[in-house]
């Protein structure tokens, strides 16, 4: 018995050592690289895959938003659509991405108008209407937008109020004047050149979609010394086109490499674009290789498996969508295409899915083995950082269909909380109002008003016995998800009948069905919350329908009550006899 007790303390010991010794190998963090070439951060926030028309099953192009600061503002707002009179401007305003107010001091989109930025320009005749949370995400003619943050090397940051615009009010102004992908990047790319990018944010990637195409729009200020009067673009920004029969994805990592600016149908950029990192010393033309876009403005490096998971999700992406390429995880992360095509369309459902994601069945798997506990939960091992996380404010899934008008064509689909406890639920393009609900609430009140604390509440009570719990999930998902994934096309069709005859009672229809769902499922989450607290209280179960009670009804696997004896043995031997 001592023997096999040595033994058993040794190997533990080892593994001990091994995972040590890993942690010490790690990769350089951008912190440690010379300040010329290295990003001001490495982000870990916001997904966005892009799937193009001829990519998905219903001829749709699809971008997907994962908005996960973790602490952020998670209200919603819908903007209607509005005629200006001549001689009218629009107030630029300062809109940080992660600073939130208090419910006591009052919305964050009625406080934004009280940070303007100091620049007023003139306004459109008119302005179309659409929704928006953090950034504007689809319009009522069908543009939709998706980000990420992918920072930018250090020397172009520009912390300096002198660039009047960020992300978030670019994206906003898209939203209003702009109808079609190339339209908006145009829009937003002269309007930083112009009055300056940067200030509160640093490198930005957009996903800009509209029904017949959809780009990768990346964007850097240009260093702390740019002024409007030296003459030269107040930021510098690049798109590249993802071919309608592939995917892409931006998992907060630059993605656009070499450039073909002859290639206008599948590139576009500003006029510094290469100019800027030469006087910047991040590019040597004489150096003979080409000029990379990302590796000059945006260097990411590292791969999943160098980065112990953190850096997880470009691979996994690849690995999803296109298994026959047998991309390694030890690939680096700035070798994978561009885009790829996926070896089967994607649906909807499957994008919902792929938000999801957790790397199941990996060797990055974060409930492999002792990692998720007894019950499997993936969200214990914090180093992978997968596609579906337990810190998102939302995500949406864009939808843009050609083939219909436009209030009809486009959707955004807005789940809130983490994407695994919570449910999808669609807003037409045409929809004219988001719930009050969808609006209010905080990471620090606690508000039964608000939708999103709804999701939170179910996944608080599911994190608990999270395998067990998410029994109760997939069943209200299955209800209420795909219960809605199976009637778009029923609603589709009778907004489409009703359009021929009267716009707008087709958008009255749409609204109805939209808010009408958005409060059914808000409701049913509060019950399914109730249900699993009540369901699985004293980690027993308790059948409210028989009123029965199974004190060992939650069952502990052997393997993890073998590790919880084994990790015992290594921290606390058995005491040697002392003869009383």
């Amino acid at each position: 018995m001592r023997s096999k007790r040595r033994a058993l303390i040794l190997s533990i010991a080892l593994c001990g050592l091994v995972l040590a010794g890993f942690a010490l190998l790690k990769p350089t963090r951008a912190a440690d690289r010379p300040a010329a070439s290295a990003p001001a951060a490495e982000p870990e926030g916001c997904t966005v895959i892009m799937v193009g028309k001829d990519a998905s099953t219903d001829g749709s192009i699809m971008t997907t938003h994962t908005a996960d600061c973790g602490m952020c503002d998670w209200t919603w707002r819908h903007i209607p659509a509005a005629d200006h009179k001549p001689g009218s401007t629009r107030k630029i305003r300062n809109i940080s991405q992660f600073k939130t107010f208090s419910p006591a001091e009052g919305l964050k989109w009625d406080l934004v108008n009280k940070e303007p930025a100091g620049l007023e320009i003139p306004e459109v005749p008119h302005t179309y209407g659409f929704h928006h949370g953090m950034f504007g995400y689809m319009n009522d003619k069908q543009l939709a937008i998706g980000e990420s943050t992918i920072g930018n090397v250090r020397k172009i940051e520009n912390p300096t109020p002198v660039p009047k615009f960020n992300i978030s009010e670019l994206t906003l102004l898209a939203m209003e004047r702009c109808a079609t992908a190339r339209e908006a990047i145009q829009l937003m790319g002269s309007l930083a050149e112009k009055y300056g990018y940067g200030y509160l944010d640093s490198g930005e990637m957009l996903a800009v979609a509209d029904p017949k195409e959809v780009w990768v729009f990346e964007i850097m200020p240009v260093g702390p010394l740019w002024t409007p009067q030296s003459g030269k673009p107040g930021a510098v920004w690049c798109a590249q086109r993802v071919p309608d029969d592939h995917v892409a994805v931006c998992p907060n990592e630059s993605r656009i490499g070499e450039i073909d600016l002859a290639n206008k149908d599948y590139f576009m950029a500003s006029p510094n674009v290469i100019s800027c990192a030469v006087e910047a010393k991040l590019y040597d033309p004489a150096g003979g290789k080409p000029f990379s876009w990302k590796r000059a403005y945006s260097p990411s490096e590292g791969s999943a498996v160098s980065s112990e998971g953190r850096r997880a999700r470009m691979w996994r992406f690849f690995n999803i969508v296109a298994p026959s390429l047998a991309f390694k995880p030890e690939m680096e992360n700035m070798d994978y295409p561009f885009s790829v095509k996926p070896e089967k369309k994607l649906s909807v459902g499957d994008v919902m899915a792929m938000t999801r994601d957790k790397c199941q069945a990996t060797a990055l798997d974060p409930a492999r083995g002792i990692r998720g506990g007894p019950f499997k939960n993936p969200n214990y091992w914090g180093t992978t950082r997968t596609i579906g996380t337990r810190n998102a404010e939302y995500t949406t899934i864009t939808q843009c269909r050609g083939s219909l008008p436009d209030p009809i064509g486009g959707i955004v689909w807005i789940n809130f909380g983490a994407q695994d406890t919570a449910c999808f639920v669609p807003f037409y393009a045409g929809a004219a109002e988001i719930p009050k609900s969808f609006s209010v609430g905080d990471h620090w009140t606690f508000n039964r008003a608000s939708a999103r604390w709804a999701f939170d509440y179910v996944d608080y009570h599911a994190q608990v016995v999270y395998d067990p719990a998410m029994n109760e999930v997939k069943a209200a998902l299955d209800q209420w998800e795909g219960g809605a994934l199976a009637r778009t096309a029923e609603i589709d069709a009778q907004a489409l009948d009703l359009y021929k005859k009267s716009p707008a009672k087709a958008l009255r229809f749409l609204t109805g069905y939209c808010l009408n769902n958005a409060q059914s499922v808000v409701d049913a989450w509060w019950k399914l919350g109730d249900t699993i607290f009540l369901k699985y209280k004293h980690l027993s179960i308790y059948d409210t329908s028989k009123r029965t009670y199974g004190r060992y009804g939650l069952k502990y696997p052997d393997w993890w009550k073998k590790a919880v004896k084994a990790y015992d043995v290594f921290m606390d031997p058995a005491p040697a006899a002392t003869g009383h």
